[in-house]
């Protein structure tokens, strides 16, 4: 295989990586707020959440991206098939994500809460300063390992037009009648970039405050 091939994956993997980070962020911020609606007292928010959970857990995330990419249109918004794919990979992964955080809000001492209330401090306050980060410390290796899993899944994308890592592998493949090395390039480079997200994760790790006893 030569290397202008090579250049060409490496160009569309720049497209799986942009995606899958956008994706990841917006779903992540999704997450936060489905977990805060689980964890409600209110059942009116408690049960479009479990909702909205059951259906992007349940639903194979092709079928997903296919009726994203053919809803958006059918109600008036002509977004590039881009947007689309990442709104179908956001609404996926906050799915997950929500699962995840709920349980590391869940996880997070009481006695520390109740303690923080008898200082005065705010709710915003505690949630700032208590809750979101032992959250996030319990949750963080999920998270990365959501995170890898979206950047495996993002190639899925190309079903909806998007010319990411795996559409350009396919196209080069017939193209050049080098599927095998073609393939073979494309699967190296997932793995590299995997392999930087989780080594980028354990590192990230090391920083977190730890959970109090």
């Amino acid at each position: 295989m030569s290397i202008k091939l090579f250049e060409l994956l490496l160009y569309a993997s720049l497209y799986t990586v942009t995606i899958s980070v956008v994706s990841i962020l917006i779903g992540f911020a999704i997450a936060i707020l489905l977990s805060g609606m689980l964890l409600s007292k209110k059942r009116s928010l408690v049960a479009p959440a479990r909702i909205f959970i059951s259906f992007f857990r349940g639903v194979p995330l092709l079928v997903q991206l296919l009726l994203i990419y053919n809803m958006l249109p059918a109600i008036g918004l002509n977004v590039p098939s881009i947007i689309a794919a990442i709104v179908g990979l956001s609404l996926c992964t906050a799915a997950y994500q929500a699962e995840n955080m709920r349980g590391g809000f869940a996880s997070v001492p009481l006695g520390l809460i109740e303690s923080a209330e008898m200082v005065g401090l705010t709710p915003g306050q505690i949630f700032r300063r208590i809750k979101a980060p032992i959250a996030l410390r319990l949750t963080f290796p999920a998270l990365v390992n959501e995170a890898i899993l979206i950047l495996k899944a993002s190639s899925l994308v190309s079903v909806v037009g998007v010319i990411e890592l795996t559409r350009m592998a396919q196209d080069l493949a017939g193209s050049t009648f080098l599927p095998l090395q073609i393939f073979a390039a494309a699967g190296l480079i997932y793995l590299v970039i995997n392999w930087i997200v989780a080594l980028a994760g354990d590192l990230i790790e090391r920083f977190l405050p730890g959970v109090p006893r």
